[in-house]
Formats: structure tokens, sequence, C-alpha cells
């Protein structure tokens, strides 16, 4: 089975979350199964080991699963992008609109030195807004965004579009 196909097999569709007409990818069994999991971090360091990452940022929270140990593994920096009022020094922020609302995320306004290179990682890219808002903060720091990282995508939404990067810059491993 292709990684694609174990991502697809291991994620629930929960109907109507968060709200009624919504289909939620419930990602949380791949961490039930940790050869997938270990499976989807080998393939994720595959991809960027030689791309000169400078640090990758994980979006709160699911961002974080795969964000941190990605990190680890490629010996950089990992950087928290947290909903408001989430983190306790001095931020930047910004506010941006979701598929079902809008929302305010923010980042250390130390964490991101100028000129680093920086992967975005989240769980699921959908309509670009969250990742294309983590972008915004990264380059209000003086950061470089070197690409997007997402385990699936909601293609249907077209949020590749939404992302302020060419093509190759944007890795998903299951699209729906």
């Amino acid at each position: 089975m292709t990684l694609e196909e174990e991502i697809k097999a291991a994620i629930i569709d929960v109907i109507d979350f968060p709200r009624p007409g919504i289909i939620y990818k419930d990602i949380t069994p791949i961490f039930e199964n940790p050869k997938l999991a270990q499976r989807i971090l080998d393939a994720l360091y595959d991809v960027y080991k030689d791309k000169q990452i400078d640090a990758v940022t994980g979006l709160e929270s699911r961002g974080f699963l795969f964000g941190m140990p990605l990190a680890l593994r490629l010996g950089v920096p990992f950087i928290l992008i947290r909903k408001k009022n989430k983190l306790p020094r001095q931020v930047y922020h910004i506010r941006y609109q979701l598929e079902y609302g809008e929302s305010t995320i923010e980042m250390h306004t130390d964490s991101i030195k100028p000129g680093q290179r920086v992967l975005i990682h989240d769980d699921v890219l959908a309509t670009g807004g969250t990742a294309t808002a983590a972008a915004k903060l990264i380059e209000m720091a003086g950061g470089e965004v070197a690409g997007f990282s997402f385990l699936t995508e909601l293609s249907f939404l077209n949020g590749r579009k939404a992302l302020p990067v060419p093509n190759e810059q944007i890795i998903t491993f299951a699209t729906f």
C-alpha cells in the first residue's frame, strides 16, 4: 500500500463537525499507528533534508504533531504559530478568513531571524487561509517562506492557488 493510501485509510470523516455541512478529516487515528506515523515523518524528512530549511513552523495545533519531530530530525528550531492570546511574549499577529469563519494567529516576534528560510507545516490544506496568514507572519519577522507541507489536501477547496509560493514548494501526502 502506498503512503497516500495508508493515510487515506487511517483518516476518519466526521460529518457535520465543527458545524453542519462540514466533513471534518480526523487525522488522530494516524497517531494510534506508530508505524504509519514514522513512515510519514520519514517521508517528510526525505523531502526536506537537502532543502536548506533554517526553521520549521507548526500551525496550532495539529501542525505541531509532525512539525516538531520534523524540526528535530532536520536539526533546526521549531516555531509555534498559535491562536490569539496563547503566546506569552510580544507577538506578530494577523487576522484572516477560514472556510467557516475567521480567526487570528500569532507568532513571537523574536522567533525568526531575518533571512531564515522557514518551512510551514500543518495537517490539512483547505482554503489556504491559515497557511497564507502564517506566511505573512514569517515575512513580518523578515523570514523567507521556503515551502509548505501538509498531510492532506482538500483539493476541491483550491487552497493551493492561495499560497504565495510555486506549486513545487507545496507538498501534500494525500489528496481528497
